[in-house]
């Protein structure tokens, strides 16, 4: 593949695929299961993701290829548990750009309602499609532009929920988002980190594009690190903002909000309808083009070196001589999501569903990235960083593993099905004296 990405390129990646406007679309969710402490959660959630960003920047490092965790995994380990955990993080990889697609394309029905789901999903599909074919050199400048208007639209958001805080309007000015003592309790605001975590999910894509980086292999952990900076932030400072914007706060805290339009909500007595139906559709542009462009990305590159490995059909790892993109796994991305997103969005609990099934798949592998860490550098090498290969993974393996004892039960179920898939097929290989095998690397 074509080594043509620069820090800016990954730092720019990294930012699109979590989405600077992510909150938007979870605000609500996010509120209620803090107890209105949503500044902190978020904090807290990014916290949780520069320890796996810094247990990804060591793995790059050892093993400079595509792959992401699966890679890590495999080469820290052992082959075979590569296999399982790049299966568990297919889970993530495969469904998060239809789940994307379904937001951006609901989003988009309710603002035009004339054109119905299915319609906007196969549109953004085409659209996305086409743009990955091109080449991943077309996609960082595509991503540029559509970094920069996330980013207006945010501040604008931020200029004018400032401005009618100061002038009386909303709650009034309030660090309650940050702590309230009213409400705090570990157990609430980290159970509320397992909602909020999905706006962080995607920096790791940026280990993806290893083989595409013209730059050092400590660039892609310097991307990750800062993306996380800068998007966690963000999410922050929005969060805080909208939080003091909040109609009717003890309604938003007992009842939640179904219809995902808490953030609108906000926006709309911060600056009246118009605001409120620009971050609407920024929301549905964010989603179903800028973020799902690179998550579509993001996946095919994943099946790509799991096909190179001989661990998926081979036909998977066939890059296009003309673009340097693996084609035929950009396909199949595209089909997979068509697909999923369709039978979706046919059911009243397809988002939910969906979300849930993400982020376990996503932390569940995480899991297995800190261990690795600690296998490869402090076993193996006899490492005497404590702080970088021990301490610092052991501390984000806890705290994820508390967001995903925590998830939702119907995730837990499908996720062990998809699990127990995976070791089905693992064993097939062994019958057939065909254990994985990773790309550079003997079995040992």
């Amino acid at each position: 593949m074509h080594r043509s990405l620069t820090f800016t390129d990954l730092l720019v990646y990294g930012l699109i695929f979590m989405v600077p406007i992510a909150p938007f679309g979870i605000f609500g969710s996010v509120y209620q299961s803090s107890g209105g402490m949503v500044a902190l959660t978020y904090a807290i959630g990014m916290l949780a993701m520069m320890l796996t960003a810094n247990s990804y920047a060591q793995m790059v490092q050892a093993f400079p290829m595509a792959g992401s965790v699966y890679t890590y995994a495999g080469r820290g380990f052992r082959p075979w548990v590569g296999f399982l955990t790049g299966w568990v993080i297919l889970l993530d990889y495969v469904l998060i750009p239809a789940l994307l697609y379904l937001v951006a394309s609901v989003a988009m029905s309710s603002i035009v309602p004339g054109i119905p789901v299915p319609v906007w999903l196969v549109a953004f599909i085409v659209l996305n499609t086409i743009v990955n074919y091109m080449g991943i050199e077309m996609t960082a400048k595509v991503n540029k532009v559509m970094l920069l208007a996330e980013l207006v639209v945010l501040g604008i958001f931020l200029v004018i929920g400032l401005v009618a805080v100061a002038q009386g309007k909303g709650n009034g000015f309030s660090l309650d988002a940050f702590f309230n003592p009213g409400t705090f309790t570990w157990p609430l605001v980290l159970g509320a980190v397992s909602v909020a975590v999905l706006s962080f999910l995607g920096f790791d894509g940026i280990s993806m594009l290893a083989e595409e980086n013209r730059e050092g292999t400590r660039t892609i952990g310097r991307a990750m690190v800062a993306a996380l900076l800068l998007a966690g932030t963000l999410f922050i400072v929005q969060t805080w903002v909208a939080s003091m914007l909040v109609p009717d706060a003890p309604a938003l805290l007992a009842n939640g909000d179904p219809d995902g339009t808490a953030f609108y909500d906000a926006a709309r007595v911060g600056g009246g309808a118009w605001l409120a139906t620009l971050t609407a559709i920024a929301t549905a542009i964010a989603w179903g083009f800028a973020n799902s462009l690179v998550a579509q990305a993001a996946t095919s590159r994943l099946l790509y070196a799991m096909a190179r490995d001989r661990q998926l059909p081979s036909f998977l790892a066939v890059v296009s001589k003309r673009h340097g993109v693996p084609v035929n796994a950009t396909f199949v991305t595209a089909a997979v999501s068509l697909v999923v997103g369709l039978y979706m969005a046919a059911r009243d609990d397809g988002i939910t569903l969906l979300s849930t099934l993400v982020n376990f798949g996503a932390l569940s592998a995480f899991l297995v990235l800190h261990l690795a860490v600690i296998n490869h550098f402090v076993r193996r090498q006899g490492s005497r960083d404590w702080l970088r290969h021990l301490v610092y993974p052991l501390i984000g393996f806890g705290i994820l593993l508390f967001v995903v004892i925590n998830a939702k039960v119907a995730a837990q179920v499908l996720a062990f099905v998809w699990l127990a898939i995976g070791v089905v097929i693992l064993l097939v290989f062994k019958s057939r004296n065909r254990e994985p095998q990773l790309a550079g690397m003997e079995d040992s």
